[in-house]
Parts: structure tokens; sequence; C-alpha cells
């Protein structure tokens, strides 16, 4: 299918695309959001395929990470299915988060994920994590970790922002992310042990046993897990550390409890 070069700034598909790229509550009412970057979008034909839309800066279009992307979306034959548009550098730069960056983007329908109680395996909880850079950071340490599922609650930040997105470095693609969850109903209804961190109590994260399935709880990055949630967590836990700190940043946190759970996994 041939690129469709779109020059005007009054075009509707233009417009619309601006106000995807500036507006979440856009966004969500679409379904729809924006990969940035070459990196995003190869991560997206690699684990989900050819999306809606391509938007392509024309001086990025000869670019040899580009050119082979253009390339599968001029070769799809399928009317209608997906389309490729290509862009002026300044009205392009008007849509894109990322400075100096490859002029590649995909819009792409947010996944809507259905759950059925009750949670029986391995489980990510974040409740009222607002920072995306965490959020994303979070999502990449759990995917690398081998962990399938995410639930977010109502507070938390957009897990599908393009902040997020590019945060994540392309882990969303790999996992199951459920937004807007009531986080105290799927803990009541849990078959696995949920487990949250706390610097108020002896259990030292090294000594639990982390080799079965089991669901992480992490909170708000300055008052952490709210109480009425932390009160239904099976087993709290603490990270210890030597340096003059109180805590661990949240994204730190579950990294090292991900990755403690992966180490006695593998020496079971």
């Amino acid at each position: 299918m041939p690129i469709k070069t779109i020059s005007s700034r009054d075009n509707a598909l233009y417009k619309e695309l601006k106000h995807l790229a500036s507006s979440s509550q856009a966004r969500r009412k679409a379904q729809r959001t924006l990969l940035d970057g070459v990196h995003l979008c190869e991560a997206y034909l690699q684990h989900r395929g050819v999306p809606p839309l391509c938007v392509v800066s024309e001086d990025s279009l000869a670019h040899h990470e580009v050119a082979p992307i253009v390339a599968q979306f001029e070769a799809n034959t399928t009317a209608g299915a997906t389309q490729c548009i290509s862009l002026p550098a300044p009205m392009y730069q008007a849509l894109s988060q990322v400075d100096n960056g490859v002029g590649l983007l995909f819009i792409i329908d947010t996944p809507q994920e259905n759950f059925q109680d009750p949670l029986n395996v391995s489980a990510v909880l974040l409740d009222n994590v607002q920072d995306p850079g965490n959020l994303g950071s979070i999502l990449r340490s759990a995917a690398a970790a081998g962990i399938a599922h995410v639930f977010c609650s109502e507070g938390t930040a957009s897990a599908w922002s393009p902040k997020v997105l590019r945060a994540g470095m392309g882990a969303h693609f790999l996992l199951h992310i459920h937004e807007n969850f009531d986080l105290a109903s799927l803990m009541c209804n849990a078959k696995v042990p949920v487990l949250a961190t706390s610097s108020h109590v002896p259990h030292r994260i090294f000594d639990v046993d982390l080799s079965k399935d089991l669901a992480w709880l992490f909170g708000h990055e300055g008052q952490g897990v709210d109480p009425e949630l932390l009160a239904l967590a099976t087993n709290k836990v603490t990270i210890p550390h030597l340096g003059q700190v109180e805590s661990l940043n949240v994204a730190a946190c579950a990294a090292v409890c991900f990755f403690e759970q992966v180490r006695q996994r593998q020496t079971v």
C-alpha cells in the first residue's frame, strides 16, 4: 500500500493525531496511544504485529532503521487494515515528544485486558504509583523477571501514556496490564500470597521463600501503600540497606524484589 503524504495542518487526520499526542483524555476516549521511536515500533512489530497507523517524518524515510519498517506497510495489500503516512519534519515534530530522535511513530489500539478472579499466578499490584518513569521501569523489570500480569489501581499513572511507554522500552507488549483495578478485591480473593515491602518489619526479603508464585504490592512514591491494602498483605518484608537513606525508590525496590525471586527460583 503506497505511503500517503500529508502536508496541510488542516488535514482531518493530522488534527486527530495532534489531539491524541497532546491529550490523555483523547487517548482514553479513542482507546489509542502513540509509540514514539524506532525501538518501541520494532518491539510492537515483533510481539503484536502491524499497527493501524504508521507515521514517518519525511526526512527519516530513507533512514536505515525506518526504511525496512515502511516497506512492510508498502507490501501490505489489505485495503483499510493499515496505513502509513509521511509528514514534513515540522508537522511531525508537533506530534513527537522525543528530541533529536528518528522520525517514526505508530498509532496503536490500547489493549483492553479481561481478568477473571481469582489471582493464581505471579503478578505485580501497583497502588497509586504516579511517576511515569517509575511505572515504566517497574513494567520493564517485571517483564524481564518473567512476571506477566500487572494490576494498577485507579490512582496509578496511565500505563499506556507515551512517557510510560518510553520508560518501559517495549515491556508493555510482553505483559497483561490491567488498569483501574480494585486491588482490595483482588487481594481478598487471591490464591497466591501477596507480599508488600516495609522498612518497619523484621523479615528480610532474602530470608523469605519466594520460589513459588506470589504477588508483589507496591505503593505511592511518597506515601507508600495504602494502609488498608497493606493490612490485606499476606506478608511484609524489608530490603536491608547500609547507607543513610530512609528507603529505596519504588522502581528500585521492585527490581530488587523481582530479581531476588528470580534468583531463588533458579537455585531451587
